[in-house]
């Protein structure tokens, strides 16, 4: 399916914001020097592996929403945060506030089901020893750059931005990454914002996949790999980044849409620890505050 038919909620539209340095809070925020921050693979052959049952003791072939397979807990975080290691998960779910998103049938709410997928996301990640951040954890709205400044505030992240479609095949779940952005630096070394994602694309692609492999196991008719689109969220996320969309807001019942929670925040889950491994930030010597 075409990003533009299944993601309308997340590609932007209007004028694009005005460039400004990479910054957190008002502080610049100093992502690279000449020396990029670099996060390295293992081995080619392990980035070259599909997302399917014999690439990972993770997998599961239950398409019911519902995984079987069995996974060893892991420690608490305080246990297991490494330095330069994946630790951490930013979690957030879309929309909030007076912005209900997309709404559906029997009044369904896109800004409140994000946030009950959220919870069932967070405690499945969180059994496994992630740490994770959530940009919103009530009924607010904070803007796009809010979210993506908490974000790039984390060392050893990963993002995940949830939404709710108002299209697509009921009882399908898709992974998209941002479209490609060619990186740009400013003269005295500094990522503009809006670019921020650009170094880190070919990290998202492959997060993306392998959470969307593990989605495709438990919902059919799902893609079979993470697609592209022009996000908004994620442009100006210095972080491998996904957005993950559950079809729909469109149902008969809230039920069906309650029923896929936990199996999508398995699949999400058995990504970032079949993620976790591949992940390796480099140390620059201070290049972030």
């Amino acid at each position: 399916m075409a990003p533009s038919d299944g993601f309308d909620m997340l590609v932007v539209v209007g004028n694009p914001p005005r460039r400004k340095p990479l910054t957190t809070g008002g502080t610049a925020f100093l992502l690279f020097a000449s020396a990029v921050t670099a996060l390295a693979w293992q081995t080619p052959s392990q980035t070259q592996q599909p997302a399917s049952a014999s690439a990972s003791p993770l997998a599961s072939t239950t398409p019911t929403g519902q995984s079987t397979a069995p996974i060893q807990a892991g420690p608490p975080p305080s246990a297991q945060t490494q330095q330069g290691a994946l630790n951490i998960v930013v979690l957030d779910p879309a929309h909030g506030g007076i912005d209900l998103g997309s709404r559906g049938t029997g009044g369904i709410q896109e800004s409140d089901i994000a946030l009950e997928f959220a919870v069932e996301v967070r405690r499945a990640l969180e059994q496994q020893g992630f740490q994770v951040v959530q940009t919103r954890q009530g009924n607010d709205n904070p803007s796009f750059d809010d979210r993506s400044a908490i974000a790039n505030a984390q060392r050893g992240a990963v993002f995940i931005t949830l939404h709710i479609a108002s299209t697509g095949l009921p009882g399908t779940v898709r992974v998209y990454v941002n479209s490609d952005l060619p990186p740009i630096t400013t003269a005295n070394g500094l990522i503009p914002w809006d670019r921020a994602q650009a170094p880190f694309l070919g990290l998202s692609r492959k997060f993306g996949d392998l959470v969307q492999g593990m989605l495709t196991q438990r919902f059919k008719g799902s893609p079979d790999t993470a697609q592209t689109a022009t996000i908004r969220q994620l442009r100006t996320t210095a972080a491998p980044a996904i957005a993950v969309e559950v079809s729909s807001v469109v149902v008969n019942d809230r039920a069906d849409l309650d029923h896929m929670a936990p199996g999508v925040a398995d699949a999400i889950m058995r990504g970032a620890v079949a993620f976790k491994p591949l992940y390796v930030m480099a140390s620059t010597g201070g290049a972030l505050p």
